[in-house]
């Protein structure tokens, strides 16, 4: 497929890509977050306690192998010019390992199967994330990066929600189950993960038929490899004349630690301390991410019209100065209030991060810098789920735990604070 200059995109260019963050996102929502999670650890696994634990050393595991080599494929990926066939290759993996966790049976025997598959999944879809991330550069003009990315940071919360909706009420607690599927057996949760893959693969099929990729640069494998492994190493021998990169990704690192740390454990808060049923926690899930996608939605604009440091910024204030009420009150009406006010922030605070790191990102290594932009958000993701963890024991308080997370969005908030934004390329 040939390539368009930048600044030429068409729109069907631009929605296929966008779409693409419909498409994936189905993943992490009913997968890893919401049903297939729940289901392992509370009709797979021996005991609940043993479940959580499997299920977070497994995804923790993925994390930390794409901390440890995204930013080597990404330099190989700028060496061999287009991103496409890595997008492709992985999505596949992503789609393969979710599409098997069918065969995952209320069986704690099965336990070995749905962690390995689990964890392929996770990288496969943490990997096709990086040189997705690295395509925006090329699909339109420098001053509508950030409306571009928060486009597609809605897409994707719009896509992982509806999935999540018809995973939920059309198969999870659809009575009489369709097609047959015997609930004693667990198959209509266990048919949620063959939905995740089909809707995978149905909706991320137009970016790769009209969204334009860079040319191959005709290295093979290969010298792309050898090229990629060079060129890391002068990255990182020369990684301190990126001071503006090195601090953004630092502060990165703790904010998003943040947020999610607050997706891992707010419904864990609501259950414990406000007492939600597991169909209310559901329904706190897919109103938060209404509200998150809506938020980067109308963030989109104002990333371009004030820039997406300042657009960070505003977002952890906001974050910051919501949450510390959640904490504090004792009405679960006011907690709905709070929570999905707080929403609004959640999603711009994740697609301005995309374009600040597009704008920093030194031209043709892009896919190299959305490697370490990888690294950044996989490196510490264990210290906020384990602070909290140790907080919440220390003072036998949910609300003290969850504090904890204030402490990272403030600490982000310093860090990015004395950041130089650079101008629009």
């Amino acid at each position: 497929m040939t390539f368009s200059p930048p600044g030429k995109p068409s729109r069907r260019a631009v929605f296929s890509w966008c779409l693409f963050d419909w498409a994936n996102n189905a993943y992490p929502t009913v997968i890893t977050t919401f049903i297939f999670a729940a289901y392992f650890t509370r009709g797979v696994a021996e005991s609940p306690e043993q479940g959580t634990f499997l299920w977070g050393q497994a995804t923790g595991l993925a994390g930390l192998a794409v901390a440890l080599t995204g930013p080597l494929l990404g330099a190989i990926a700028d060496r061999a010019g287009a991103r496409k066939p890595w997008i492709l290759w992985f999505s596949l993996l992503s789609i393969a390992a979710s599409m098997g966790l069918w065969f995952v049976h209320p069986d704690p025997g099965d336990v070995p199967l749905a962690l390995i598959l689990v964890a392929l999944g996770a990288l496969g879809y943490e990997y096709a994330s990086i040189f997705y991330n690295a395509m925006l550069p090329d699909l339109t003009t420098p001053g509508r990066v950030g409306r571009l990315s928060g486009w597609g940071w809605a897409a994707g919360y719009g896509g992982g929600l509806l999935c999540l909706v018809v995973a939920l009420f059309g198969l999870v607690q659809a009575d009489p189950p369709p097609f047959g599927l015997d609930p004693d057996a667990a198959e209509p949760v266990r048919a949620t993960a063959l939905l995740v893959g089909l809707w995978y693969l149905a909706f991320m099929v137009p970016m790769f038929l009209w969204t334009p990729d860079r040319p191959k640069s005709g290295l093979g494998i290969g010298a792309s490899v050898r090229q990629g492994v060079v060129e890391l190493r002068r990255l990182l021998a020369e990684i301190r004349q990126y001071k503006p990169i090195l601090r953004f990704l630092l502060a990165r690192m703790f904010y998003v630690d943040g947020l999610t740390t607050l997706f891992a454990f707010g419904g864990i808060y609501a259950a414990g301390t406000f007492g939600m049923s597991f169909a209310e926690i559901i329904q706190f899930g897919i109103a938060m991410n209404v509200t998150a996608g809506l938020g980067a939605l109308i963030f989109a604009w104002i990333d371009d019209w004030i820039g997406p440091k300042r657009t960070i910024l505003i977002t952890l204030v906001c974050l910051i100065g919501f949450g510390i009420p959640v904490l504090l009150v004792e009405d679960v009406s006011w907690f709905w209030i709070l929570t999905l006010t707080l929403g609004l922030f959640v999603g711009p605070a994740q697609a301005a991060g995309r374009s600040l790191m597009t704008r920093l990102s030194p031209e043709g290594r892009e896919a190299e810098m959305f490697g370490l932009f990888a690294l950044s958000g996989k490196a510490t993701a264990w210290a906020g789920p384990m602070l909290l963890g140790w907080v919440t024991l220390l003072f036998d308080s949910q609300r003290a735990g969850m504090a904890t997370i204030i402490i990272f969005f403030l600490i982000g908030l310093l860090i990015l604070l004395p950041l130089r934004e650079p101008s629009a390329r």
